[in-house]
């Protein structure tokens, strides 16, 4: 079903750039169409979250698996909610020349065909801007490198 992989180069550390994917918390604050977000239990870099996805008169809650591999991967195991699965993951690549290589990738099927009709498109298109919205959110925090100023 919908699938997006990106592959971004942003110039940000691979540090900078795995605190904001992990900070989990702060997702509702900047992530299109994430309403809530929270981390239920932590283990060590394993981590279990509930997000909220809301659009118009449509929300739904799920539970996903979070592994982090600091500072270079984050592994999204789906676990409970809408869907048929969710598999998603996001690798940081230090590049030479400066700045880091950022892959995304998600794949997800609802479990009903009904959802999937009327809020799989919206869904996949909040996936498409979820890279951007990381990046802008990169940007406030950390600042604007080709401007040299600083947010922290």
């Amino acid at each position: 079903m919908p699938t997006h992989a990106e592959r971004r180069k942003l110039p940000y550390t691979p540090e900078q750039l795995f605190e904001l994917v992990a900070d989990i918390d702060s997702y509702s604050e900047f992530l299109p169409w994430c309403v809530a977000s929270r981390v239920r239990k932590r283990d060590g870099d394993v981590l279990q979250a509930d997000l909220v996805i809301g659009f118009k008169m449509f929300r739904e809650k799920y539970t996903s698996k979070v592994t982090l591999q600091r500072p270079h991967r984050v592994d999204v195991e789906y676990l409970q909610g809408p869907f048929k699965y969710l598999n998603n993951h996001w690798v940081f690549e230090e590049d030479e020349d400066g700045g880091t290589w950022l892959d995304f990738f998600v794949d997800f099927e609802f479990r009903s065909a009904l959802l999937q009709k009327m809020i799989g498109v919206v869904f996949n298109e909040a996936v498409k801007l979820m890279v951007g919205a990381f990046e802008n959110r990169a940007r406030e925090v950390y600042g604007d490198p080709s401007t040299g100023s600083s947010q922290s």
